[in-house]
């Protein structure tokens, strides 16, 4: 493929006239894009946007914006890309792709471009959070752009989905990601300039499936992994399973007619219709190939992330998954070291009195060494969950807390962004004091003065209830009657942890341990 280079544009009928008379046999077609680059897309500012597609070998295809041109050729596939010179924020604009046809973007924008990914509390829609109403009825936001992936999850990659870019408004904000419009509102009301955004969430995602095969491969830390994988794909019968679930549903309508005649009124659940699991969002490499490969290389400013449920059970595999999956993003669009920030998990399930191990625990604290890597953030949201529901509906507030690290560390602004993590501890007699850092003014606690959510544990390893108190603005002296020697101290180290501690702007503690003791997720590795 030749580099792209300023030129005027050549005539796609002389082209065509000149193959002729060569007597060439290539295989004409028409200039194509796809579905990525449509009507009211929005382009990332002061960034060479890439912009690819499809024609006839050979051909010679113009790209022209704001009245400056950029030539390529398509390959012997027919591939072509260019790469637009970087714009300010602006528009609207229109790009013309001219070959031997012409196709015209209208109503192009240029501006901020970010990515929304995860599963399904990324992918909850506008229409599900709290204030839906309210919500929808003033999204009347022109200059924010949606646009959303389909599910489609394969092990071939996919250049294309079925999808085009929509102008946000009370018509078209309904099913988009919650937090991902919310995040982009917030960051539009600040930075006054078009923002668009990307949806590729899959419910229940698991992370290995958002990294290539290869990668995992190369890896050597998830070879049970995929091993598991590829057996099942050597013995999955999907007309044996369709057979079982028949056999189910014949089960489940006689039993209803059983008690329809019997005069009852309540009916157990329909059997759930199966799903080949060698096509959904769990098979390493899936959504890689069906969901991201198709948008990997438009021009994007960064990624926000709402992930981790389905990995809560390989916690400690997590501390090398979810590093080696953002990574590998970054080296797949080729644009540096993109900023990424994600959410940690929120509390879920029934709150425990006795302080134990916790698989989302573990991953909660894998999520926290992630920020080892460069240019990423974590919303940390313990404060926001719904023991009952694993899909918290402030939604909001989740984006909200995104958008404060994108604003102060990505734009530059002087606010508050990060929840305080742990930095030391010190042994103080019968307590242990625990130094935090990054508080944002000072520790307070929320709701009561009481602080809540230690736990203190001796050389036995036994954690129980601790006594805290807050004795200065990044310090809390930990205690407990129970424990005369103490060596380690956990908060907030449970599914549905009972907490309180937050700093002058209200952002939560990050959870933690002080202790490296093995836990619940150790060894699982698939």
């Amino acid at each position: 493929m030749t580099a792209p280079y300023f030129t005027s544009l050549r005539s796609g009928w002389l082209v065509a006239m000149v193959g002729l008379a060569l007597g060439t046999s290539a295989v004409q077609a028409e200039v194509s894009l796809p579905s990525i680059f449509t009507d009211h897309m929005v382009l990332q500012r002061e960034h060479e946007n890439k912009i690819w597609g499809s024609a006839s070998a050979g051909e010679e295809i113009t790209l022209t914006i704001n009245e400056q041109s950029v030539s390529t050729t398509a390959d012997d596939d027919g591939k072509w890309e260019a790469k637009l010179p970087p714009m300010p924020a602006g528009g609207p604009h229109e790009i013309q792709i001219s070959g031997e046809n012409e196709l015209t973007l209208k109503d192009v924008l240029v501006g901020e471009v970010w990515v929304c990914s995860g599963q399904s509390n990324m992918a909850w829609p506008v229409d599900r959070a709290i204030n839906s109403d309210l919500e929808i009825q003033t999204a009347k936001y022109p200059q924010i752009r949606l646009i959303s992936i389909p599910n489609v999850g394969t092990q071939e990659a996919q250049d294309d989905f079925k999808g085009e870019w929509q102008v946000c408004s009370p018509e078209t904000v309904g099913q988009f990601s919650a937090v991902g419009y919310f995040f982009g509102r917030d960051l539009h009301q600040m930075l006054d300039v078009p923002i668009g955004l990307i949806d590729n969430a899959w419910g229940g995602s698991a992370s290995e499936a958002w990294v290539d095969r290869e990668t995992l491969e190369k890896s050597g830390k998830f070879d049970n992994l995929l091993k598991k994988w590829d057996n099942l794909a050597k013995t999955y019968d999907p007309e044996k399973v369709q057979a079982a679930y028949q056999k189910q549903l014949e089960n489940w309508q006689a039993k209803v007619r059983e008690l329809r005649e019997a005069g009852k009124d309540k009916f157990p659940n329909r059997p759930r219709a199966p799903r080949d699991a060698l096509k959904g969002q769990h098979r390493p490499a899936n959504l890689y190939n069906g969901v991201l490969n198709p948008i990997i290389g438009y021009g994007i400013r960064g990624a926000i992330w709402y992930q981790g449920e389905s990995n809560s059970g390989r916690a400690y595999q997590y501390r090398d998954l979810f590093p080696l999956m953002i990574q590998t993003w970054r080296k797949a669009w080729d644009q540096g070291d993109f900023p990424f920030y994600w959410v940690q998990l929120a509390d879920f399930r029934d709150e425990v009195s006795t302080p134990g191990d916790s698989d989302w625990a573990e991953l909660r604290e894998a999520q926290t060494m992630t920020l080892s890597l460069p240019n990423s953030g974590q919303a940390v949201t313990i404060d926001l969950g719904e023991g009952r529901d694993i899909h918290p509906t402030k939604k909001q507030e989740v984006a909200r807390r995104l958008a404060r690290w994108a604003l102060a560390e990505t734009y530059g602004f002087d606010i508050a962004y990060r929840s305080a993590t742990y930095k030391s501890m010190e042994r103080d007699g019968q307590g242990i004091i625990i130094t935090l850092d990054n508080v944002n003014g000072a520790l307070e606690t929320h709701d009561t003065a009481e602080v809540k959510g230690f736990a203190i544990a001796g050389e036995d390893h036994v954690f129980h209830n601790a006594q805290a108190k807050i004795i200065s603005d990044n310090q809390v002296k930990v205690w407990s009657d129970e424990v005369q020697n103490p060596v380690a101290v956990r908060y907030a180290w449970a599914n549905n942890p009972v907490m309180n501690l937050q700093d002058s702007v209200e952002l939560p503690v990050t959870p933690f341990r002080t202790d490296d003791w093995e836990g619940v997720t150790a060894g699982v590795d698939q």
